[in-house]
């Protein structure tokens, strides 16, 4: 039987005496002179095979040979402190595995007597030998030999032990002349010996100054396709409980108790439940009892270093003489990328704390890092996802290349919606139910690429809408209680509808080319919209008004361009308004000043009452228009002009206090209005920052008589042509 030895140099390692070491380089004296106790590994693993394919001697075949090996040797050893600070008793429990497998094809071909043609002849044979052995409780030796400079090895000697060697083989044949009957035969069991094990790290671990009387670690050498490894975890001078290690598993989205181990390099997400695992072992004569106690610590931290421990939850366990239990807690992650004042915290600091009559017996602690929850982009009306396209540069900034941005439709694969693409497309769009659809497989895709349970929406426009939609109708529940969407930030949206979407979807339904993303903008529809979506299912909202412009689409109420400051508020408790038009809302300002401070949020804040405020049915109060505030345009127009291109296009205006024309056409239309004087009125022209307004207005603030006016339209496009939809409308005030 094969000796599991390691190499010659870390056996002479293992067996050098106190007294064989030279004066200068023993070890200074330690800090206590008892023997370490805790806990050695050892695994010996080698897997070979071969394959080979040779002509048989008749020249009219081949016979295959295909051969594979497989050893696994694992040992666990408790380990006992002693007098002696170098060797310690130990137990240890082994298991040993080895299977050596060969298999033989031949085939051949041949003319048996009586026939003319050669037939095909094949046999198959299997020989298997298998070697077992299992040993608990047995003796073995564990030595520590520290060195003056601080570094040090450990060595174990496993002893022998009995074990049994059994074997089968079998043949199979097929096409002979003369039909074989197979074979198929057992070798009874066996006795065998497996020799003892001396293996020893090779001495380039060193000891912590902050705490020289524990170490721990793993060294692993690999040789003729032979892996040896030792594992340990050991301490001197300390009670009879310790703690052995601590790690960290979270479940693997979307199955849920799908514990996964996490990896220092990956961490978790904010909002998971993160599974601690702290393992205690005891190491002394009598059954002990323990509560362990898992705390948030600040310890080593740049800026919170003097901060005190914070209590995350305790587990009572009782661990037996001489073995180790397991104290499992689960942990809510919510909040632990950031602290409370919005700094993000890189690294989760966790510590593991045990007691023994009163007192604490022994501490760990192990680094988690926590990534913020990805956040989902949802873009508006006559937009697509590169209206997010720097985003993801501004949450790196803001964190770390961990906090991952999904602007949907980035990846089509993986879910598009479909608003218009760009400004003035009147193509046919989805509806807002289908969008949410779309929104729910992006979502589904950002969960399961960042293993997140939770995420956070940021929704412009006409996406906040959608995202309500997709809360409302389609976010799952899951065990932990906590909605799947953690927060709903939503610029601009109009939560009321806009009048502008009346002005210009009226003309084209018309026409007969509606289009059902600005169709499902109009009050009217919105307000049906607000009637049946009324569940936030715990979802916290927030929106932002702009409110830089005086007036739009009949009304006189402060706006954005597009959404005036009652339809983006709506029902919702946590508003702003700010002055900043519609269309840069989704800029870095938006972020830094609405935006984060309502994501980045630190576990006091993460862990409050949720400020959603319950859903109230609420409409749009049209201020000051003359009339039914649902009446049609004054004039509406769809006009279409070729590359370079100008038209102009007679107005019919009638007595009212004030005028106003919304168009929406790409920015490389130019607009100029002249009143029955021909005195220019207003013009919005391509170039400037109006031009790139969703919907573009002008508006003449004075009482105005009837008469013809004239629209001049003008494509600067030298390439394509471009569709113009425009209103007017009168009296507001």
């Amino acid at each position: 039987m094969m000796v599991s030895r390691s190499l010659p140099a870390f056996a002479a390692i293992l067996m050098l005496s106190s007294a064989a070491v030279p004066a200068m380089a023993r070890t200074a004296a330690p800090k206590c002179s008892g023997g370490w106790a805790g806990s050695v590994t050892y695994s010996r693993n080698q897997a070979q095979s071969n394959s080979k394919t040779e002509k048989r001697v008749s020249g009219t075949g081949t016979e295959t040979t295909n051969w594979s090996m497989t050893y696994d040797y694992v040992a666990q050893v408790a380990v006992r402190a002693t007098q002696n600070s170098d060797i310690s008793d130990a137990l240890a429990n082994v298991s040993l595995s080895s299977i050596s497998t060969e298999t033989k094809a031949a085939e051949d071909r041949h003319i048996c007597p009586h026939e003319r043609t050669p037939r095909s002849m094949s046999g198959s044979f299997v020989t298997k030998s298998e070697t077992r052995a299992s040993g608990s409780g047995m003796e073995a030796d564990v030595h520590v030999g520290m060195n003056s400079d601080g570094s040090y090895s450990v060595g174990v000697r496993l002893p022998e032990m009995k074990g049994t060697v059994s074997g089968s083989s079998t043949a199979s044949y097929s096409g002979q002349c003369t039909p074989k009957k197979g074979v198929n035969n057992s070798i009874a069991d066996m006795p065998t010996t497996i020799d003892a094990v001396v293996f020893s790290s090779g001495g380039g671990d060193r000891v912590s100054p902050a705490d020289p009387d524990r170490i721990s670690g793993s060294y692993s050498v690999s040789a003729l396709g032979v892996t040896e490894s030792l594992g340990w975890s050991l301490r001197r001078c300390g009670g009879a409980l310790r703690l052995v290690d601590m790690k960290f598993e979270d479940m693997r989205f979307p199955t849920w108790e799908a514990w996964q181990e996490i990896t220092e390099q990956t961490g978790t997400i904010d909002g998971n439940i993160v599974r601690i695992t702290a393992i205690v072992a005891n190491d002394g004569p009598d059954e002990k009892s323990t509560t362990v106690k898992f705390r948030d610590t600040y310890k080593g931290d740049r800026w919170d270093g003097a901060r005190p421990d914070g209590m995350l939850g305790e587990v009572t366990v009782t661990v037996p003489s001489g073995e180790q239990r397991e104290a499992v807690f689960e942990w809510d992650s919510s909040g632990y990328s950031w602290f409370d004042d919005g700094r993000p915290r890189l690294v989760q600091r966790i510590k593991a704390e045990i007691e023994d009559a009163g007192k604490k017996a022994d501490d760990m602690t192990r680094n988690l890092k926590v990534a913020p929850k990805p956040v989902l982009l949802v873009h508006g009306l006559w937009s697509n996802w590169r209206t997010w396209e720097v985003w993801q540069n501004i949450l790196t900034t803001s964190h770390s290349y961990d906090w991952k941005a999904f602007p949907v439709g980035e990846r089509p694969e993986h879910g598009r919606m479909r608003t218009g693409e760009e400004l003035g497309n009147l193509q046919p769009t989805n509806t807002i139910a289908q969008n949410a659809e779309e929104l729910r497989r992006y979502i589904d895709y950002a969960q399961k690429d960042r293993n997140a349970w939770h995420v956070d929406i940021v929704a412009h426009s006409m996406g906040g809408l959608i995202s309500r939609r997709y809360i409302h109708a389609a976010m799952p529940s899951y065990a932990d209680g906590k909605p799947q969407v953690s927060h709903l930030v939503m610029l601009g949206t109009p939560n009321m509808g806009s009048r502008c979407a009346d002005l210009i979807s009226a003309p084209l339904e018309f026409d007969g080319r509606s289009m059902e993303a600005l169709r499902e903008l109009r009050p009217s529809v919105v307000e049906k919209f607000n009637a049946i979506h009324t569940e936030r299912k715990g979802v916290e909202f927030s929106v932002l008004a702009g409110n830089p412009l005086p007036a739009i689409c009949y009304m006189l109420n402060a706006n954005d361009g597009v959404v005036t400051v009652p339809s983006a508020t709506w029902t919702i408790t946590d508003v702003e308004q700010q002055r900043v038009l519609h269309i840069n809302m989704t800029g870095a300002e938006g972020f830094s000043s609405f935006v984060k401070p309502r994501v980045a949020i630190g576990p006091a804040k993460a862990n409050a009452s949720s400020r959603a405020a319950a859903p109230a049915r609420g409409r749009l109060m049209l201020m000051g228009v003359e009339g039914d505030p649902a009446a049609a345009p004054d004039f509406s127009k769809i006009v279409t002009l070729a590359p370079g291109e100008t038209i102009d296009v007679t107005v019919p205006v009638r007595d009212a206090r004030n005028l106003g024309l919304t168009f929406v056409a790409a920015s490389t239309v130019s607009a100029t209005l002249t009143d029955d004087k021909g005195a220019v009125a207003g013009e919005n022209r391509s170039g400037t920052p109006e031009a790139r307004q969703i919907f573009r207005s002008i508006f003449v603030d004075r009482a105005v008589t009837g008469g013809i006016w004239r629209l001049t339209l003008r494509n600067e496009d030298q390439a394509v042509a471009r569709d113009v939809v425009l209103s007017t409308w009168s009296g507001a005030g």
